[in-house]
């Protein structure tokens, strides 16, 4: 291989494997030769003709080996370097086209299950919503976007779609990690409670982040996907709840897809269908929403009417889960 490697870039040495090669090596043989028979021959005609045909033949030898050595030489620079320059441009066309496939489907970042927050996840998600202007969230309770638009400066649109509370299937997806997360100890009661107090607790704190947001339309339905979902500007988050390998975790693995690939486009058509659904039950938060309008609502989407305690309980509840929450992810007070 190295050998073909020199053949191909040095030309001299290309020049004894072509027929123009073979055709001046032939010329020195019978010029040599010729000159060497003349000196043995006695003065006379044919020894001034056998030294006119050595000298004419070296002669033509030398002047051919120096024309065809030009020759190559600039063959090489009109043939040989075009087409590497040609296949340097293929090579970066593909480079690119592979580039454009891998933004399309593949995610650019890759955050694997763990059972604590990672500081790196959340600081580049923070980063990704303190930059967009309309922040879509589809997940079971919305604590997290809650404490998450607490966090954030700027003024954005929250869309959010959550598990509504009065549908039993509504928590059944969520309950069954649960359970396989805590095996054969796990109590289903207890877990349910839990999880509706987590929704209950999770609509409280969205109305508490009212101030961070333009507006707060909130989705409740009944069959919730089991993964969650954040859509900004420039990014989406895909964290696989129902990959089982992670079941034994409580956060599970998450991707991260830039905008304008295959996997984003989908999920902003879905989260549209899902969102203006007319099955859901609608709540909008506004930034002037009162605390009495909020208990309306309230009311009408989960049947429960809250008093002035409870309230305050689901308040404190959310803020203890936002600071618990802020200091394991080191996202700051």
């Amino acid at each position: 291989m190295g050998a073909e490697a020199d053949l191909g870039r040095n030309p001299v040495r290309e020049l004894f494997w072509t027929r123009n090669g073979l055709l001046l090596l032939l010329l020195v043989v019978v010029g040599g030769t010729s000159l060497v028979v003349s000196t043995g021959l006695p003065d006379g005609i044919p020894k001034n003709l056998v030294l006119a045909l050595g000298t004419g033949t070296m002669i033509t030898a030398i002047v051919g080996f120096g024309q065809t050595l030009v020759t190559a030489t600039a063959a090489q620079r009109a043939m040989v370097t075009p087409l590497i320059e040609e296949n340097r441009r293929a090579l970066q066309a593909l480079s690119a086209e592979y580039r454009s496939l891998n933004r399309e489907f593949f995610p650019t970042d890759v955050f694997e299950a763990t059972d604590r927050p990672d500081p790196r996840f959340n600081q580049l998600l923070m980063r990704d919503l303190q930059d967009t202007r309309q922040y879509l969230f589809r997940g079971f309770s919305g604590r997290h976007a809650g404490a998450r638009l607490l966090l954030a400066h700027g003024d954005r649109e929250l869309r959010a779609v959550v598990a509504d509370p009065t549908e039993r299937s509504a928590i059944g997806g969520r309950a069954r990690y649960l359970v396989r997360r805590e095996g054969a100890n796990a109590d289903v009661e207890s877990i349910l409670a839990r999880l509706h107090d987590e929704i209950r607790t999770g609509l409280v704190g969205l109305y508490l982040a009212r101030a961070a947001c333009s507006r707060i339309d909130i989705t409740l339905i009944a069959d919730p996907p089991l993964d969650r979902l954040e859509l900004f500007d420039d990014s989406v988050w895909i964290t696989l709840y129902s990959d089982r390998s992670a079941a034994g975790t409580l956060y599970p693995r998450t991707l991260r897809f830039s905008e304008g690939s295959f996997v984003a486009t989908m999920e902003r058509a879905e989260f549209a269908r899902i969102s203006t659904s007319r099955e859901a039950t609608h709540m909008l938060i506004r930034p002037d929403t009162t605390r009495a309008d909020f208990v309306d609502q309230f009311e009408h989407v989960t049947h429960s009417r809250l008093t002035q305690r409870q309230f305050a309980d689901l308040e404190a509840r959310f803020h203890a889960f936002r600071r618990e929450f802020s200091a394991l992810a080191e996202l700051g007070s």
